[in-house]
């Protein structure tokens, strides 16, 4: 069986239009950040999802530490069409769990996506008790995430009300191969998502409205390439690979 903390839903990931429009809170002061402006990741802010085992998803890459490097200000994630224990693909999965985690505040970064079929990068957070409360109760907020070779980047949360929920919107964008910001502003209201500064969803949380009050907790922030699954299929083009994702910054604001 996988790791409750191994599973991501890739179901439910339909848009949806924001119910309530709340005011949104100034976050002004950067309480952490990495520019990826070293050689190496890290390890006081990031470690690292390690294994295969499709990641409750039927993805088909394993994830070790080699495929996350550092150059030229970015962090680099790349997937490779590498073997490695029964896994065909290799990539990353870099976690700030146990080290840096947040309850409120703006989350962003500045990112460049690889398009081919069967990439699936992400920036996302997950709720630091998913150890003890398991997944989805412990709240998850997706970030961004992209498929294939589309020009959509979608914005979701997932949860827990008596059964998993799933609640979400997207935008399109003429160059989705480029650097883009990905935020989410969150605070005891709402969760509210952005590209580019430009806000597509948003969905209240105020006083935990529709059994949302694992949104009131600290969680902490993913970066991951995965290759195949549910959601982006099974095909995959080898052709793209190597594929590296490039994230600039990750900064959070509150």
């Amino acid at each position: 069986l996988d790791d409750p903390a191994n599973q991501t839903a890739a179901s439910g990931r339909a848009a949806s239009t924001a119910t309530t429009t709340t005011t949104t809170t100034t976050f002004s002061t950067l309480v952490w950040s990495d520019e990826f402006d070293g050689t190496l990741v890290n390890t006081a802010n990031w470690g690292y999802d390690i294994g295969g085992g499709g990641w409750g998803n039927n993805e088909k890459q394993f994830y070790q530490a080699a495929n996350a490097t550092v150059a030229n200000g970015n962090l680099v994630i790349t997937a490779k069409k590498q073997r490695v224990k029964g896994n065909a693909y290799t990539s990353a999965r870099l976690k700030t769990q146990g080290k840096k985690e947040f309850t409120y505040g703006r989350i962003e970064a500045r990112i460049k996506i690889p398009l081919g079929q069967g990439l699936w990068p992400a920036f996302w957070m997950l709720g630091a008790n998913i150890n003890t409360v398991s997944w989805p109760a412990c709240g998850e907020t997706d970030i961004m995430e992209h498929i294939n070779t589309d020009n959509i980047f979608y914005g979701t949360m997932h949860w827990d009300n008596n059964g998993y929920k799933s609640l979400g919107g997207n935008t399109t964008s003429a160059t989705p191969a480029d650097y883009h910001n990905y935020t989410v502003e969150w605070d005891a209201s709402a969760i509210r998502w952005y590209v580019d500064g430009v806000k597509y969803f948003e969905n209240s949380i105020l006083n935990s409205v529709n059994g949302t009050n694992a949104f009131h907790k600290p969680f902490f922030l993913l970066l991951n390439l995965a290759v195949g699954g549910n959601w982006p299929g099974q095909t995959i083009d080898d052709s793209k690979l190597p594929a590296s994702m490039y994230v600039d910054y990750v900064r959070v604001y509150q």
